[in-house]
């Protein structure tokens, strides 16, 4: 055993974090803590790391373990050299030692500078050095708390191959469900103050809790029909005279007393969609440097309304300068941006808006909008604050008392109560736990406008994704058809090409490969494809919208759906042909 903490309770004002919790970690456990933006992870990593003593209970460790802390906002020595930083804790003898490994690991995480002052550094460059300070340690047991924020693809590969091979126990607060099917093997879910635990990792947890819920509400289903059957019995009016009726009452009376399953609140995202236009953000020969960096360079890109872009790579390539561009939020230096006059874009920033920490929840909703209409009505900015799992009781708590996952949540709703046609989301997964995640993909699957993000959130990308574009960091954008595994992929196959592909894209062969071209008909075909997909989603709509007007004609209301049923599938076939047809028009302008 390498730790242990027994009956541990933590009580802040009105919320009960965590109610007489245990969790013990044995030599080779990898666990991941999981729950809702602020339910207690970071409170309970901070009692599990002796940083912070609960109500009731103790947490207790073997006294030759050593344990390395990461916190999800570490403190740092302002006027320390990043080198300087990375050694704080770790004995000087170490030091001498291990210098190579620290510049290295510094290197793998894009930190490069070792004699620049902490003070200097943007907010993900410290938390990198903070993260090679808690790698470095010699340690046990290593507890990290949202490792993978601000980190790149190939910076997050690297995390998880060293965390894999680490022999130590490991707790670690990740919503990277990557990291929770590759690198554990026991998840603890955090749920309204009581921890639930499972031998698994994420693909058999869902399984496990699904089982788990199930069994609860047929155990509930079993309580209610004996609790039905005993009312009934109490109500013809049955005295408690023998022992037997009196054991029966007090049976009745346990059972009425047991709790119901609880389960976690769930956001509901709906908000509204204004119509577009055909002309959304055209981008021609774009061109951005700062100082002698060019970062864009003669980049051109007419959006599509179904686009569903990924944007992907290295730290401080121009991943956000490009988001920034498509917002006209940054001038380009060369080339033109035009933004259709229809267009409407919510755009959720990695830093998020300023938020006033003094400023009531509520207030800063209502400033934004009074009501929002959706496809399911009109809802208040009250009514949307609890659909964003906000409850009444949070709406007059300052924004500064909210978790950094709930800060996160709320930008998040703002930025969808302004009713968007186009989205631009950089970095969007950051703080958000694994259910609002979910919620949001879901959402965002059936968003009818374009959805541009940056994101280093793989499985995000990979469910959300249909086509990649690649910074390059000097200049060059890189476009790839799927999602974000499919890129991968690719990559792979462009860095390590087989024999077999080298001699299919030898030069004597490539003379003679014909010309690619569109038939008469496809040509026809792509002139009109985009209106086509325009007019089936406004039919879409207005089929849901007639439907609701005939919630009592039964007969009605199923040939409604049934021609819903047949315009969705005749829009998916029409979508593909829309991706095959502009794949085309790449490899035929491609030629030229």
């Amino acid at each position: 055993m390498l730790l242990s903490a027994e009956h541990i309770s933590i009580n802040f004002g009105m919320r009960q974090l965590l109610d007489d919790v245990s969790f013990y970690l044995k030599e080779g456990d990898k666990t991941g803590i999981i729950g809702i933006n602020g339910t207690g992870k970071s409170t309970f990593l901070k009692v599990l790391s002796t940083e912070m003593n609960p109500d009731e209970g103790k947490v207790k460790k073997n006294p030759n373990i050593k344990i390395s802390y990461l916190p999800q906002n570490p403190v740092m020595k302002e006027d320390a050299t990043v080198l300087e930083q990375v050694f704080l804790h770790i004995p000087s003898e170490f030091k001498l030692v291990h210098e190579y490994e620290a510049k290295s690991m510094l290197n793998k995480l894009s930190i490069f500078d070792f004699d620049e002052k902490v003070g200097e550094l943007s907010g993900g460059q410290r938390k990198r050095v903070a993260l090679a300070g808690a790698l470095l340690v010699p340690a046990d047991v290593l507890i990290l708390d949202e490792p993978t924020n601000h980190l790149d693809a190939e910076m997050t590969a690297y995390l998880e191959e060293r965390l894999k091979k680490f022999k130590g126990g490991l707790i670690m607060v990740t919503h990277d469900r990557y990291f929770l099917e590759r690198v554990v093997n026991h998840i603890t879910e955090l749920s309204r103050g009581k921890l639930y635990h499972y031998e698994a990792n994420y693909s058999k947890y869902l399984k496990l809790k699904e089982q788990r819920q199930e069994m609860a509400e047929a155990s509930e289903r079993k309580r209610q029909s004996i609790l039905r059957v005993e009312r009934e019995w109490i109500l013809r009016g049955c005295k408690a005279r023998s022992t037997k009726s009196k054991e029966r009452i007090e049976r009745y009376e346990n059972l009425l007393n047991q709790d119901s399953p609880q389960y976690d609140d769930s956001v509901e995202m709906t908000v509204s969609y204004q119509r577009l236009g055909k002309k959304l953000i055209e981008l021609d020969n774009v061109t951005k440097s700062f100082g002698e960096k060019t970062v864009i360079r003669d980049f051109s890109y007419n959006l599509l309304k179904n686009d569903r872009i990924g944007i992907v790579g290295h730290n401080g390539a121009g991943k956000s300068t490009l988001l920034n561009i498509l917002a006209g939020k940054l001038k380009p230096d060369k080339g033109t941006v035009e933004i259709g006059s229809t267009v409407k874009i919510g755009y959720f920033t990695q830093e998020g808006r300023e938020l006033d920490l003094n400023q009531r929840v509520f207030d800063f909703i209502h400033d934004i909008a009074d009501e929002v209409k959706t496809n399911e009505g009109t809802f208040s900015a009250k009514q949307m604050m609890e659909r964003f799992m906000f409850p009444k009781e949070l709406h007059s708590v300052l924004i500064g008392r909210l978790s950094g996952g709930e800060r996160r949540r709320l930008y998040l709703l703002s930025v969808l109560m302004d009713s968007p046609n186009v989205l631009l989301l950089d970095e969007p997964t950051n703080d958000l736990d694994i259910t609002t995640l979910s919620v949001l993909e879901d959402y965002l699957q059936g968003f009818l406008g374009p959805v541009i993000t940056v994101s280093h959130d793989r499985f995000f990308l990979d469910k959300l994704s249909e086509s990649i574009f690649e910074v390059k960091g000097d200049g060059r954008v890189l476009r790839y058809t799927g999602n974000w595994s499919d890129w991968e992929s690719k990559k792979k196959e462009e860095e390590y090409p087989t024999e077999r592909e080298q001699e299919k894209s030898s030069p004597a062969e490539r003379t003679h490969t014909r010309k690619l071209k569109f038939t008469f008909k496809e040509q026809k075909e792509f002139e009109t494809i985009d209106e086509d997909i325009m007019e089936l989603e406004e039919k879409i709509k207005d089929c849901q919208n007639e439907q609701t007007a005939f919630t009592s004609d039964y007969v009605k209301l199923q040939q409604l759906q049934q021609l819903q049923s047949d315009l969705e599938k005749e829009l998916k076939e029409k979508t593909e042909r829309w991706v095959y047809l502009n794949e085309l028009k790449e490899k035929i302008d491609a030629q030229h």
